[in-house]
């Protein structure tokens, strides 16, 4: 059975669960999807962006849930990057199963320093995939005999931490239309001793790969923009059923445009890493707000088919109503909604 014969028999036994069952799981760490960016010396596939935003497209067409779940959970393995070499050994090669990390981005607790480790407590958001996790990252701010740390602009000194799933309590909230088998949990952390080794920072690279030397918030901003245009691509499939030829080519041409759109920054990042440019800021906003235009001209184009898609369109359960639902629940995502 070839992978696309997998993947879309997988279809049928994940649209609209609220979990992923064991065979997709399976699947998952079978196809070492987890580990998409992941060097090939520590386990993984070792992806080139463009050849990664593709396999995220098709994932995504599949199933929505699972192509945003192995986008934010192999976004957090990306980590590995950014992590202490001795953690980063630990976690990825001296694991006995495969690692699988998520957590939020979000910066929702404290940690203290206390010797030569910190005990973090708080409650964080949106931690997609959490049932699946094997380690959670988060962020805190720093605490240090009592003193709140502040950075030298007056700002809260922040630090990013990967602790084990045995420290986090997770907390079983996401309750949305769409989306429903990421999982999206809160997770808490009660006075957890994290050894110094477990702090990372997203700005600190420790390995050489051309991957890592993509800034992660434009790294972020490219694989969650794929996913819009690989559910969009699943919707135009299901609609092209009901509604024939001609009535989607509004729809067909902006997925299209968007596709070319985001491939095309994508070579240029990767001819930009192998010439040694920096990324600056102009360029980085130009990117971020063709994405969110992208995901808004989208967004439209499939509003303004729905009406024509019928009741079944609007039934729990049927694939069309399924597919809106999580498409309109990954549109909530804060970096396609923050002005």
């Amino acid at each position: 059975m070839t992978l696309v014969d997998n993947l879309y028999k997988l279809r049928k036994l994940q649209l609209g669960a609220d979990v992923f069952t064991q065979d997709v799981l399976d699947w998952i760490n079978n196809e070492n999807l987890w580990n998409l960016w992941v060097p090939k010396t520590y386990g993984g596939l070792e992806l080139s962006l463009t050849g990664g935003l593709s396999k995220l497209r098709e994932l995504a067409k599949v199933d929505a849930s699972l192509g945003w779940t192995i986008t934010l959970c192999s976004g957090a393995n990306y980590f590995i990057g950014n992590l202490q070499p001795s953690k980063a050994h630990e976690i990825f090669r001296m694991a006995g199963s495969a690692p699988c990390l998520g957590g939020s981005g979000g910066v929702f607790g404290r940690a203290e320093i206390i010797d030569d480790s910190y005990r973090i407590s708080g409650k964080w958001r949106y931690a997609t995939g959490a049932p699946y996790l094997t380690h959670f990252t988060l962020n805190a701010e720093i605490w240090e005999n009592g003193v709140h740390l502040l950075n030298d602009d007056g700002e809260p000194r922040v630090q990013s931490f990967v602790i084990p799933k045995e420290a986090v309590q997770v907390i079983q909230d996401w309750n949305t239309m769409g989306l429903k088998a990421t999982a999206t949990h809160s997770f808490a952390v009660h006075g957890y001793m994290a050894h110094e080794s477990c702090s990372f920072s997203y700005n600190d690279c420790h390995l050489p790969h051309s991957i890592f030397k993509i800034p992660f918030a434009l790294f972020a901003d490219l694989t969650l923009w794929i996913n819009y245009i690989g559910i969009a691509e699943h919707l135009l499939e299901e609609a092209g059923v009901v509604l024939g030829e001609g009535r989607l080519d509004a729809l067909e041409n902006a997925i299209l445009e968007s596709d070319r759109k985001i491939f095309l920054y994508a070579n240029e990042i990767e001819k930009r890493i192998q010439e040694n440019k920096a990324f600056d800021a102009d360029y980085m906003k130009e990117i971020h707000e063709g994405a969110v235009q992208s995901v808004k001209g989208i967004s439209r184009n499939i509003i303004e088919i729905y009406p024509s898609l019928g009741v079944k369109a609007s039934t729990k359960g049927h694939t069309l109503n399924q597919i809106f639902s999580d498409y309109f629940t990954a549109t909530q995502h804060h970096i396609f909604t923050r002005k």
